[in-house]
């Protein structure tokens, strides 16, 4: 279809019906608008937050020096995969991104009874003490979203990890503000290395050829603080960044960045976090799961056949990390629900990705349906709620 053909994103859509009780939808985005930031950021940085510009068809980002078109793959619910649009207005997407009530609506309409609210930040500079603050700032943000409906809103904050101290603070904070798991960037992020041009994927992930591992002793505060406040720990992207933009890489990327996620886990697992902290729970959100079983049985032998000359001392085989300590969201993945048994596979969690662009709304409902076909309901509630109750502290 061409850009400027009309699609209204927020038109009534009927939904498919239910056909579960009780669904906690385990990853769902917010698209805050960036007249936010001016109301968010700390009083010394307000006046830096970015603009919008409108011209013909397009909104238009305006910040430090740069104009940017606004980007539609964060928000494509309401629209059919034929109606797809990379860039447009803010008013091309859909209310619920940032009008909680509108949220509500839509969950109400497509059978949701709780959701996971991840984000919308931080903001793309490589002005160092802005940067940090607009986590803060999108945490309060997400914070007053929830606040219309605590018993169905719940929200991830997202920290920055460049000094182990200032991320334990800002976690102590978003625990007293309501957060129910803290999403940390994959790698440890190195001050030095941040790019303006960069800096919003690595928030997600981090600084991958960094010397510093989350498996070193200067991380250690960090799991017992998260232990001590019963907050998890999420995850949201490996070191492999898709090339959103680029639609002749988009599809080959967007599959390579789910197994990617298995990297950091590794590197914890092996590193002997898990056996410090066995009370600590960590997700990979949005990774698909229905290669972790495969990935545990792998890590099993290796393991085996490897750890002496490795002098790798984890007590016990990688799989029982997986099945203890990992957890792991997928949108639609009925191999995965298949394997849900196996080694690996048991802490497994279903979302629709809303308003995404691989979100199910508003047909959610059959595709859980089409995913747990001769599934026990037992074994269907657990992962359609009973596993992310556990996870984010909910039961």
């Amino acid at each position: 279809m061409a850009d400027t053909d009309v699609i209204d994103a927020n038109r009534e859509i009927e939904a498919a019906p239910r056909v579960a009780d009780y669904v906690v939808d385990a990853d769902v985005h917010v698209t805050p608008p960036p007249g936010m930031w001016r109301d968010y950021l700390s009083p010394q940085f307000r006046e830096l937050a970015p603009t919008v510009e409108s011209d013909g068809e397009f909104d238009y980002i305006v910040f430090e020096g740069t104009r940017r078109k606004v980007h539609l793959m964060q928000s494509q619910a309401g629209r059919s995969a034929k109606e797809y649009r990379n860039a447009g207005r803010i008013s091309d997407m859909r209310l619920g991104g940032w009008m909680a009530p509108k949220r509500l609506d839509d969950m109400d309409r497509d059978g949701m009874d709780v959701a996971i609210v991840f984000g919308g930040g931080p903001l793309q500079t490589g002005n160092l003490p802005l940067y940090v603050d607009s986590f803060a700032a999108y945490n309060r943000w997400a914070a007053d979203f929830c606040s219309e409906d605590t018993k169905r809103l719940k929200y991830a904050a997202f920290l920055p990890v460049m000094d182990v101290d200032q991320t334990i603070a800002m976690m102590r904070v978003a625990k007293s503000e309501g957060a129910v798991a803290v999403n940390l960037p994959a790698f440890p992020q190195t001050a030095g290395a941040l790019t303006k041009a960069a800096s919003q994927y690595q928030a997600l992930s981090g600084d991958a050829a960094s010397t510093r591992q989350y498996r070193d002793a200067e991380f250690d505060p960090l799991w017992a603080a998260a232990v001590e406040l019963d907050l998890a720990i999420t995850f949201h992207l490996g070191a492999r960044v898709s090339r959103f933009t680029d639609k002749t890489n988009f599809l080959p990327d967007i599959a390579m960045g789910k197994p990617a996620m298995l990297e950091m886990v590794g590197i914890m697992i092996y590193g002997g976090v898990f056996d410090r902290f066995p009370k600590l729970r960590v997700g990979l959100i949005e990774s698909g799961v229905g290669w972790i079983p495969w990935a545990a049985s792998y890590m099993d032998r290796t393991w085996e056949m490897q750890r002496f000359w490795t002098e790798c001392k984890i007590e016990h085989p990688p799989s029982f990390y997986f099945d203890q300590n990992v957890y792991a969201s997928f949108i639609s993945d009925p191999i995965g629900v298949e394997l849900r048994r196996h080694p690996g596979g048991k802490n497994i969690m279903w979302s629709s990705d809303y308003p995404h662009s691989e979100t199910t709304f508003p047909h959610s409902h059959k595709v859980i349906e089409d995913n747990f076909k001769g599934v026990p309901k037992a074994d269907r509630d657990w992962i359609i709620a009973g596993c992310a109750e556990k996870f984010f502290g909910l039961a």
